[in-house]
């Protein structure tokens, strides 16, 4: 079986780390809610779009510090890796953020990875890890790898134009917010009852 993983939202966790990083810099009060869309709505309404724009390249490029795995991916990758089947992480990530400090956010995407101890023998490998700059070639990658399996926090990217049809299609719904864009997806909240949906 060849799995594929999307990284943010998916491996990568964010809850927290916007609000945690946006009071660091002082662009909002810290007893502003905690969720990303609490800290976007605050600057955008305040005028203030494009810092949030550079919030997120600083996150991605130099705050990866602050992000966390989901509970259960780790054992998922492992037990997955680990019998055999091939694990690939497939993400749509800018090389460089739009605004702010040039960081290279493939590159501390994948020190993630490697600091979470997610590359190694029975895990992960640099070779079967992409971030593609584009939605649509994130799914021409996952097309091109024949993929038996797919899991994105994305309905979007799941019922693109492109998406094979002969790979498995998995919505990991971790606020369970995704029901009424799930169409014809499986759905799952968390890593436990994916792997048991998909490893036994």
């Amino acid at each position: 079986m060849r799995i594929g993983i999307d990284f943010d939202n998916t491996i990568a966790n964010y809850e927290g780390v916007f609000h945690a990083a946006a009071v660091e810099r002082g662009l909002i009060p810290a007893d502003l809610g905690t969720a990303k869309n609490d800290v976007r709505n605050y600057l955008n309404a305040s005028g203030r779009k494009d810092e949030f724009t550079e919030l997120q390249g600083h996150v991605y490029g130099a705050r990866m510090d602050l992000v966390s795995l989901y509970p259960g991916v780790a054992e998922f990758i492992a037990a997955a890796a680990g019998s055999g089947r091939e694990v690939f992480v497939v993400s749509h990530k800018t090389r460089t953020p739009l605004l702010g400090q040039p960081y290279d956010m493939h590159a501390a995407a994948r020190d993630f990875l490697q600091s979470q101890k997610l590359f190694g023998p029975g895990l992960l490998t640099q070779e079967r890890t992409f971030f593609e700059p584009t939605k649509e070639e994130k799914v021409a990658r996952v097309a091109s790898l024949e993929l038996d399996v797919f899991i994105d926090d994305l309905p979007e990217i799941l019922t693109m134009a492109g998406f094979p049809q002969t790979t498995r299609r998995i919505l990991f719904d971790p606020q369970d917010a995704l029901a009424a864009r799930a169409g014809g997806l499986e759905r799952y909240l968390d890593w436990s009852s994916l792997h048991r949906a998909l490893l036994g």
